[in-house]
């Protein structure tokens, strides 16, 4: 919704917030009093790029220029006195190579100029915790650990106070929420809501999760993105649900109820499916782009069973264990490596960017996998030709720098800085001592 400074006013909005977001998704602003309001859409905040990850700047160059996009105009409802707005970063007048936001929009404008719209829905998976007297964590509900917590009613009843104010916050904004649930974790909840273009669904997931931490925190709690907080728990992931439509009438182009291959899919479907399938193992990078990612992309690892989490570059049907997942009924493909700590603008920019390729060139994905995948052998997988997604970061950050769409989407400042940034990160965690090591082998001999 597109708001004006005396509708703002009027509504009892006092600030402004122009955001926008570091290589993680983490919202960063100024925050400007509404008698500035026209100014500050005019872009009048600059940030200093050189004190920011993934806002690739020398100290000694110019500062960078948020120009809020006045569409995305939020109230925050846990602050109704502040307006949150996602921002463009400029440089020098031009728009900012490396800014998240404009990354997307330059894949968002190739798919224009094809006729396209991307659409996008991303589950919002997340812990919900309390800090311990010890500095650890807990789960906010102090009901007893169960093996399968999955769908426990009593569970989510004991949170929701936080989720109902959380839920209704999200409606309140007009997101359109349809359902919400504990998941398999401890302490662990998604909450869905309705789709919209790429570009609104990442403005909406920064937010949220803005939001669900500063809801979380009036309950005496915190929410966790981390996508694997329990290593014998299923982790949270932020699986992308993807269509393409005709960008002059809406209609969705992935739907063809008489799919041969069975999935309720169309042929432009498939071929972006086959797009996704080539550079998957590079995508893992921006989508899955922690050292703790990697926890989570395994098939056990989970006290109630299985994690839920892909571990193949492989697709099917209504079939959780292909990576590219097609759920009932067609019309939409499933990405689900992708975890709650992804930065969506860069996310869904390398998948669409690679989507359109198999467009493009008209690719075809093979058949669809119906049988569970985890259950095939080392052989199995040779003769049908699929391979291992990742198993590290270090891996994905392989596969990213070997695949030349990266560099390609990213563009140059945004790659070199994103890439030093993650390889240090290995580094570092490789080079860390962990309670595991200390357990096993302090007094091993």
């Amino acid at each position: 919704m597109s708001w004006d400074a005396e509708t703002l006013q009027a509504a009892g909005v006092k600030f402004c917030a122009a955001s926008f977001v570091d290589m993680h998704g983490v919202s960063k602003a100024k925050m400007v009093p509404i008698t500035h309001h026209a100014q500050m859409l005019g872009g009048s905040e600059m940030f200093t790029g050189a004190a920011v990850d993934g806002v690739p700047q020398a100290v000694s160059e110019e500062e960078v220029a948020a120009v809020p996009d006045a569409a995305s105009c939020m109230v925050m409802p846990w602050a109704p006195d502040i307006a949150w707005y996602a921002s463009d970063l400029r440089f020098e007048g031009a728009p900012f190579e490396a800014c998240s936001r404009n990354i997307l929009k330059r894949q968002l404008a190739r798919a224009a100029q094809l006729g396209l719209r991307f659409n996008l829905g991303i589950e919002a998976e997340f812990f919900m915790f309390r800090k311990t007297e010890t500095g650890g964590f807990a789960p906010l509900s102090p009901r007893t650990n169960l093996d399968k917590p999955c769908y426990d009613l009593s569970r989510l009843l004991d949170n929701f106070g936080w989720v109902s104010e959380l839920v209704s916050a999200m409606n309140t904004l007009g997101w359109d929420v349809y359902s919400f649930d504990h998941e398999d974790g401890i302490g662990q909840f998604e909450i869905d809501f309705n789709y919209a273009d790429a570009l609104t669904m990442a403005d909406r997931y920064v937010f949220f999760r803005l939001m669900a931490n500063e809801i979380a925190r009036k309950h005496g709690g915190f929410a966790s993105f981390m996508p694997k907080p329990y290593a014998d728990r299923a982790g949270s992931g932020a699986h992308l649900n993807m269509s393409l439509a005709d960008s002059a009438t809406g209609e969705t182009l992935f739907k063809d109820s008489n799919d041969p291959k069975g999935c309720g899919l169309s042929g432009l479907g498939y071929q972006f499916i086959a797009g996704v399938l080539r550079h998957l193992p590079a995508i893992c990078a921006m989508v899955a782009p922690s050292v703790n990612s990697y926890k989570r992309l395994v098939k056990q690892g989970s006290a109630s069973g299985f994690t839920w989490a892909p571990v193949l570059c492989c697709y099917g049907n209504n079939n959780r264990t292909n990576a590219l997942r097609i759920p009932l009924g067609g019309g939409r493909v499933e990405l689900r490596a992708a975890d709650s700590g992804c930065n969506p603008y860069l996310a869904a920019a390398m998948v669409l960017a690679a989507g359109l390729e198999g467009v493009e060139g008209k690719l075809d994905p093979g058949p669809p996998n119906f049988e569970n995948m985890y259950l095939k052998t080392a052989d199995d997988l040779a003769q049908m030709g699929i391979t291992a997604l990742p198993g590290s970061l270090d891996e994905a950050i392989n596969a990213f720098t070997a695949d030349r769409l990266s560099r390609d989407v990213l563009g140059g400042k945004m790659y070199d800085a994103w890439v030093g940034y993650k390889r240090q990160e290995w580094t570092d965690y490789t080079c860390s001592v962990t309670d595991w090591e200390t357990a096993r082998y302090l007094n091993f001999f």
